[in-house]
């Protein structure tokens, strides 16, 4: 069985147009394989937006703060705290800063910070990631056109939580199947429904069939998962799907990763979370078979080919 499942996975990396474009290595005999995902790592959003803070360091502007850590990677936010970077965790800490430059991370932010911002005069750079910037603009142009506003993705999450700030009429979070079945709009106006960027696909589209579903007014659907997040779900699945073992890396905090964790561990039962070098336990991994490996948007390289390099180390040349 495991035979047939690599020549499965040897003929979908060498076939056009498929997903399965990642690094693939292999044992002599073929009896046991590695594969790390082409989409694993960071995302447009996240690397524009860490060269951005990079380039405000190098720049020695004066104090540099993010408002939230810059991505939701603790090795990333450690490195920058080193380097002087502190993070904002509130709007009270926002209006006690009287000088320095505030960057907004890639999730982007309300409204209303953007107007305490510009109040206070400070240093402003926006790293929100365009994709993001989008949702901003469509929520804020159908709210004026009528429309009330359904989000599929977490409220607590900051990125949603940007998204509501820039709706101008009523709003909606749905992040579960049952909150999809018992959504109930708050007027009789029209519906439109968006996506947390890094929402999983497959239960976007399963929402909008239950919400339309309901039989209210004409529903406005727009898609606003980005493109990164679904080449990296669906060719997270598609190797999950052959796969013995399956690691995902990324942090605890990472909306995106974990997203990619509950595909992967429908697919394949021995699926490993792992967010640093050090939780990575081999003795858990098959000797025999596929080892697959993906990793979220906000997931340093560094740590992907630290995590590839032992699997192929200890996996590939004991078999």
């Amino acid at each position: 069985m495991a035979d047939e499942k690599i020549r499965q996975l040897i003929d979908s990396c060498s076939e056009k147009g498929t997903v399965m474009k990642g690094d693939l290595w292999l044992t002599p005999d073929k009896s046991a394989a590695v594969y790390t995902a082409k989409s694993a790592g960071f995302c447009f959003g996240v690397q524009r937006a860490l060269d951005t803070v990079y380039e405000q360091i190098e720049s020695g502007s004066g104090p540099i703060f993010t408002y939230g850590p810059i991505i939701h990677n603790e090795i990333v936010v450690k490195d920058l705290e080193e380097k002087g970077v502190r993070v904002i965790e509130t709007r009270q800490e926002l209006e006690s800063l009287e000088e320095g430059t505030v960057i907004i991370r890639s999730h982007g932010v309300s409204r209303d910070i953007y107007e305490l911002l510009e109040q206070k005069n400070l240093h402003v750079v926006d790293a929100t990631c365009p994709f993001v910037k989008k949702i901003h603009r469509i929520v804020e142009q159908k709210g004026n056109e009528g429309y009330e506003i359904v989000i599929t993705g977490s409220a607590v999450h900051p990125e949603v939580e940007g998204i509501r700030g820039w709706c101008t009429g009523e709003v909606t979070v749905v992040e579960t199947e049952d909150e999809a079945r018992t959504y109930k709009p708050k007027t009789d106006r029209n519906l439109c429904i968006v996506s947390q960027t890094t929402f999983n696909l497959k239960k976007f589209h399963k929402f909008v069939e239950i919400i339309r579903g309901l039989s209210y007014h004409e529903t406005a659907v727009l898609n606003t998962i980005c493109n990164a997040t679904e080449e990296r779900q669906t060719e997270a699945r598609s190797i999950a799907n052959l796969a013995d073992a399956m690691i995902v890396i990324g942090g605890k905090h990472s909306s995106n990763t974990q997203k990619l964790y509950e595909i992967c561990r429908k697919e394949c039962s021995n699926t490993f979370f792992v967010q640093t070098f050090d939780d990575l336990n081999l003795r858990l991994v098959p000797f025999r078979g596929i080892v697959g490996i993906s990793a979220g948007a906000s997931t340093p390289n560094i740590l992907i080919e630290e995590v590839s390099k032992l699997c192929r180390k200890t996996i590939l040349n004991r078999c």
